[in-house]
């Protein structure tokens, strides 16, 4: 540093970057460049247009428009997504990327920062000192020179930036003060180590201040151009960064005749192999060139390139719109899942799980019960007396007995009784086909979608389904029980009492008969045998067919009647699991709807520039 202290009538090495222009009288009181900057990058960078009421805000470029929009949607994305994704790393990483925006964006838009990387004895700080026109940076045979990294600035008001970067004020310097440095004015250039210092502490500057910059002049060799280290450490990640990046080639004065045009063809190719767009015939990209930093010879070219990029005052956007592009590459396969058209619930599978549901409640067997139930009421109203009292009696001998309710059932031509499972077999079929309905029905609202956002819509299934069973347990003894048991009185229709009139018609009919017949008998009445036995055997006849025709009558109204019990049992299994399992997979599916728009409204407006091969 021999040479810095050696002039010390010069600006530029007198360790102060932040020093205060004069000034004008006509300005007000607290009132600096450094605050102008800051204002200048709000507007420009995140639109938030706050300048203290010194002036109107500028209306925004539609960079700045986009920019903005794609960064409040990875908020909301990030926000959204904390709870459900498990890949924290991936949302730490996009979390990291908001907090630099904000940083970045709360300073100042009129300087652009430049660092310049590269291997060892590549020659990045000779081309430092070759641009500010002075020796800063220390240069040398022994390696590693550059230990710390060493800014230099052309404009006052960077000193929030460069304290960003944790450069100390003892390694920030002026330029000389030429013409040429004017063409520079809002540039700040930094010279980093070695990245591929054997020091650890030297590659860690290196990694901490690429993340900060604004943009990076690779510094290569014809020696190392083509080191794995560059390649696969630091340019093919950074490929997404190609506007913001200049790769030089160094040190052409040691080639000989055309050989630095071919090793510059050969540099481009490996850069598109990295996936790194080229800024050629006028298309955004990286810029390319060959110069000798030793010998001044394309010095000049590379000192407009980067005055044209830095008079642009768009490195940051580019930047952020870079990170923000690897962020959402990065969170692809979080939130797309490619040939899935949109996440639901389909009508199929919703009409499959209430089927389950109904079967664990027994709503079918249910109907069937509250059918028998209807047409043995109507039996009972519309049946012959002495069969109803028959009917008495066998239930008076055997009271709620299988061997009673057989004879019930096989007097009333009902058939044989039906051998119900034991109570704890049926619970445990009916757990089983609630927890296969529920997985079923989360398979199909979680087929296609990416995988954490599947496992949630799972997990969700599962956390809604605990305690399912239990409530249709519930149901099928209440309303199950309702509509099954032989003492609920189903509605009779309106033609029931004159089925009772004609079968009490018929009854009085071989009374009335018999009477008749008992007076001839006993001599009362004349003897006439044909008569009261006619009407006796038509009451006889008469009751039995009155009692067919009822239940010939009842199977219609007993059917709906079972069907509507059916439904009802139907719809309160089916309301249950709503409740429980398919409106909160439907939230979590509207969730990662939500989100999907978000990613997309991250993902969008990104100028892919990269050439990657996929």
């Amino acid at each position: 540093m021999t040479a810095l202290t050696d002039r010390t009538d010069d600006r530029w090495d007198d360790g102060l970057i932040a020093r205060s222009r004069p000034r004008p009288a006509d300005r007000e009181p607290g009132f600096d460049d450094d605050d102008e900057g800051d204002d200048a990058l709000v507007r420009a960078v995140s639109g938030a247009g706050e300048d203290g009421g010194k002036a109107p805000a500028s209306p925004l470029s539609p960079e700045a428009q986009a920019l903005r929009t794609r960064l409040d949607a990875l908020r909301q994305l990030v926000g959204l997504s904390r709870t459900r994704i498990l890949d924290g790393k991936t949302l730490a990483e996009a979390g990291r990327v908001l907090d630099e925006a904000a940083a970045r964006r709360g300073l100042s838009a009129q300087h652009t920062v430049v660092a310049i990387a590269g291997a060892t004895g590549s020659g990045k700080s000779t081309l430092f000192n070759s641009l500010a026109g002075v020796q800063i940076s220390e240069t040398g045979l022994r390696r590693p020179t550059t230990a710390a990294p060493i800014a230099c600035s052309w404009s006052d008001g960077a000193a929030g930036l460069l304290d960003r970067l944790e450069i100390p004020g003892r390694l920030r310097r002026r330029p000389r003060e030429t013409s040429e440095a004017e063409a520079l004015r809002g540039m700040v250039l930094v010279d980093l180590p070695d990245l591929d210092s054997a020091v650890g502490a030297h590659r860690e500057h290196v990694d901490r201040v690429l993340a900060l910059v604004d943009a990076v002049v690779w510094v290569v060799d014809p020696e190392k151009y083509a080191d794995a280290v560059l390649h696969e450490r630091y340019l093919r990640p950074l490929a997404g960064h190609a506007e913001v990046t200049f790769v030089v080639l160094n040190q052409v004065d040691r080639l000989p005749g055309e050989s630095a045009d071919l090793v510059l063809d050969d540099l481009r190719r490996l850069l598109d192999d990295d996936g790194i767009a080229l800024g050629e015939h006028g298309e955004p990209g990286a810029n390319v060139l060959g110069l000798s930093a030793l010998t001044g010879e394309g010095v000049g070219e590379l000192r407009e390139m980067l005055g044209q990029f830095t008079q642009e005052k768009g490195a940051a956007t580019r930047r952020i719109c870079a990170d923000v592009d690897r962020a959402a590459a990065r969170l692809r396969p979080l939130y797309v899942a490619d040939g899935h058209p949109g996440p639901e619930i389909g009508e199929a599978a919703r009409a499959e799980f209430e089927d389950r549901l109904a079967e664990a409640v027994g709503a079918y067997a249910a109907g069937l019960a509250a059918e028998r139930a209807w047409r043995r009421n109507a039996g009972k109203a519309c049946g012959t007396p002495w069969l109803r009292l028959w009917r008495w009696y066998e239930s008076r001998r055997a009271p709620r007995t299988l061997a009673g309710l057989a004879a019930l059932a096989a007097i009333g031509g009902r058939g044989a009784p039906v051998v119900e499972p034991p109570v704890e077999e049926e619970e445990v079929t009916a757990r089983q086909r609630v927890e296969q309905a529920v997985r079923t029905v989360a398979d199909e609202a979680a087929a296609g979608l990416p995988q954490p956002w599947a496992q949630a819509v799972r997990e969700t299934a599962v956390r809604g389904a605990y305690q399912l069973p239990e409530a249709l347990d519930e149901i099928a003894v209440t309303l199950g029980a309702a509509v099954a048991v032989p003492s609920a009185k189903p509605p009779r229709p309106a033609w029931w009492p004159a089925a009772v009139l004609a079968q009490a018609a018929m009854t009085l009919l071989q009374i009335y008969g018999g009477l008749w017949l008992v007076g001839q008998i006993v001599g009362v009445l004349e003897p006439r045998l044909l008569p009261p036995v006619l009407l006796m055997v038509a009451g006889i006849i008469g009751g039995p067919l009155v009692e067919w025709a009822c239940s010939i009558a009842a199977r219609g109204p007993a059917r709906r009647y079972g069907q509507d019990a059916e439904r009802r049992l139907r719809q309160a299994a089916a309301g249950c699991g709503r409740a429980r399992v398919l409106e909160p997979v439907a939230a979590e599916l509207l969730r990662y709807r939500e989100v999907r728009e978000q990613y997309a409204a991250v993902a969008a407006g990104g100028i892919k520039l990269s050439t990657t091969r996929q």
